[in-house]
């Protein structure tokens, strides 16, 4: 357990803690939140003891261990990618080595009578047992188990961290600290570097992970699936809930009304009484009471109401210049890179209007293939643009697009024409940059503001196909859903490479998964993908337990091994559903303990009066039976599926 008292931050001249005071318990699923710059990753540094508080302090338990992952780190290993973890595990390297030696040593000595033999016997035997005291034996197993899991091919584990791009690198970090089994970790936007599969998989991995896990990250789904508690930093306070993000919100929003209606109330009450000691100060019949009353106003505590921080990017996308029916059309595309192809013998369509979600793990050519149809990287085969068709491109990078040298009023003012260039001002304000902000430097800016910018500069140029790559790196929950409503109003065509499934829900109708060079192609959004996959999964799945049963006559002698392999993928996929219905029913115990919640408040409407006379009780009544019906009906499904693994 750590105990975090007091704790007070100054900077720039404001708090941005002032004495917050909370627990993180041992087996914490923690989410902190709170708009950019509101002191989430100053937090974890200060718990992490990279940073000092100006007053308050951090007590943690002897010999606790703390891992921490910040948002981004230089990597300079020159090791293989199994060597750069391994390293991870400084004692069991030594151990390693020793052993080796050791044993190098006993194989070439022949005086087994001697002192200094039976000596090197002792020292071999007592290396092996802390080996094995410490899980040495299980090291490689796990570390290849989460190489894995965070998207590594096994070929990859000796190829040299330089070869891989700082995204993958961060990969390398993660797992090094996921293997070393810390006490807690803080994770600061671990999902920045990974993608959609990858995601699952830690979900699923920090779900049995024994210590406690305090997160940062402004993946909606991702935090509902992993923390059961959230912490909200706003204007220097914090607010601790016991719920997932999701629920969070909902609390959150009720704390604000009855605060609203607590305090209302108060100032009414305050009202009267001021009124009654004006109208009858000056009466002496009245001294007493009007004396009562003055002593009443003093003893009153003032209920405060805490504003949320409403303030947050606002703006649309331009309409979309008229465009001919088709707008791209690839006809046998390739792209190779020196170290692999990424794209082979593509061939796809896009159409007016459509809206389409690039998914697929980093390196498989998500990125290479909006560069090439951005006119950016050569390639083979054929391209072909529809109609007046005008591309407005967000690049992943396109913080280094900016000239750091340019003030935030420059960046735009040089690009911006006509009638334009008098509503700078006004544009800008739309992505917060305000006042002396607008003369800022490039340079200065935060990984949130360099993404505002790049993201004002596309409404300079009206086009009829954004492509849009992960463009939500960098922005807090706010101005993700402030983008996502925009792009939803858009009246173009979209393409959007995003690890996001909460952003990219309900925006696309068509997913392109890329994997192994290959782009296949789904229809709907991408819960509808992940749906379509997870069932041809265990279609794969069926057929390859057919194979192996039809093989099982042709080679007799491996059946044991066969059937070994079959035994091992059906329990694979038993335990993650498992862990599915499990987290499954327990969703609804909560949801069923929040109906009856609501029943007792409608059974005595005397007490609730408010909210059962403008309607919101009930609302929250039937929306919490729906959210029932549609977990009880996931249940069901879930456990359909574990009765047909049961039986193959």
């Amino acid at each position: 357990m750590i105990s975090i008292n007091n704790l007070s931050v100054q900077f720039g001249g404001e708090s941005l803690f002032d004495h917050v005071s909370f627990i993180i318990n041992d087996k914490d699923r923690m989410g902190l939140v709170g708009k950019n710059g509101a002191g989430k990753s100053t937090l974890l540094k200060i718990i992490s003891g990279i940073q000092k508080a100006d007053e308050g302090d951090v007590i943690f338990p002897d010999n606790y261990s703390v891992g921490y992952l910040p948002q981004e780190m230089e990597t300079m290993s020159e090791r293989s990618v199994m060597e750069e973890t391994m390293n991870a595990f400084s004692e069991v390297v030594k151990l390693e080595t020793l052993i080796a030696g050791y044993e190098k040593q006993i194989g070439e000595r022949e005086d087994y009578e001697s002192d200094s033999y039976h000596k090197l016997i002792r020292h071999h035997s007592d290396a092996l047992d802390r080996y094995h005291l410490i899980g040495g034996q299980a090291i490689h197993v796990n570390i290849e188990k989460v190489l894995l899991g965070l998207g590594f091919e096994r070929e990859e584990f000796t190829r040299q961290m330089t070869t891989f791009s700082s995204g993958w690198q961060m990969r390398v970090e993660i797992a090094k600290i996921l293997l070393q089994q810390h006490d807690v970790i803080l994770l600061d936007e671990p999902t920045n570097h990974l993608d959609i599969d990858s995601i699952q998989w830690l979900e699923e991995f920090l779900d049995s992970y024994k210590g406690a896990v305090v997160l940062v990250s402004h993946d909606r789904a991702f935090l509902d699936n992993v923390t059961k508690r959230t912490i909200e930093i706003s204007l220097g306070k914090i607010y601790d809930y016991k719920a997932n993000y999701s629920e969070y919100v909902l609390m959150r929003e009720d704390r604000m009304e009855s605060q609203l209606a607590t305090h209302n109330n108060q100032q009414r009450q305050i009202r009267q009484i001021e009124r009654f000691v004006e109208r009858f100060r000056s009466k002496a019949t009245k001294a007493k009471q009007v004396q009562s009353r003055i002593k009443l106003l003093e003893k009153i505590d003032l209920v405060e109401v805490d504003m949320v921080d409403e303030s947050g990017i606002r703006f649309r996308f331009p309409d979309a210049p008229h465009s001919g029916k088709i707008i791209l059309e690839g006809i046998n595309l390739c792209k190779d890179y020196p170290q692999k192809r990424v794209l082979n013998d593509l061939n796809f369509s896009i159409i007016k209007n459509d809206r389409v979600a690039f998914v697929g793990k980093n390196g498989e050519g998500k990125t290479t293939l909006s560069k090439l149809i951005n006119r950016q990287v050569d390639y083979t085969g054929e391209l072909k643009y529809g109609h007046n068709v005008v591309i407005g491109y967000y690049a992943q990078n396109q913080s280094d697009y900016l000239d750091p040298e340019k003030t935030v009023f420059k960046t735009i003012d040089d690009i911006a024409v006509g009638d334009i260039r008098t509503r700078i001002k006004g544009i800008l304000g739309g992505f917060l940059f305000s006042g002396d902000d607008i003369e800022k430097k490039v340079k200065v800016l935060s990984g949130g503001e360099k993404s505002r910018l790049s993201l004002a500069k596309l409404l300079l140029t009206p086009a009829n196909l954004l492509i849009l790559d992960e463009p939500t790196n960098h922005l807090d929950m706010r101005s993700k859903d402030v983008l996502k409503s925009a792009l939803l109003q858009y009246n173009g065509t979209l393409i959007i490479v995003s690890h996001d499934r909460d952003f990219l829900q309900g925006l696309t109708n068509r997913v392109f998964e890329f994997k192994r060079g290959v782009v296949r192609e789904y229809i709907g959004d991408i819960y509808d993908f992940l749906e379509q996959r997870r069932i041809q999964s265990l279609k794969e799945l069926e057929v390859s337990q057919r194979k192996i049963a039809s093989q099982a006559d042709a080679e007799p002698v491996s059946q044991n091994k066969i059937n070994w392999e079959k035994r091992k993928e059906n329990e694979k996929e038993i335990r993650k559903i498992k862990s599915q219905v499990t987290r499954s029913e327990s969703d609804i115990d909560r949801i069923e303990a929040e109906l009856k919640t609501r029943e007792a408040m409608l059974a005595t409407p005397e007490k609730y009066q408010q909210q059962i006379q403008d309607g919101s009780l009930y609302k929250e009544y039937e929306d919490l039976k729906r959210v029932l019906e549609r977990e009880m009906k996931r249940w069901e499904e879930l456990n359909y599926e574990l009765e047909i693994l049961g039986e193959a």
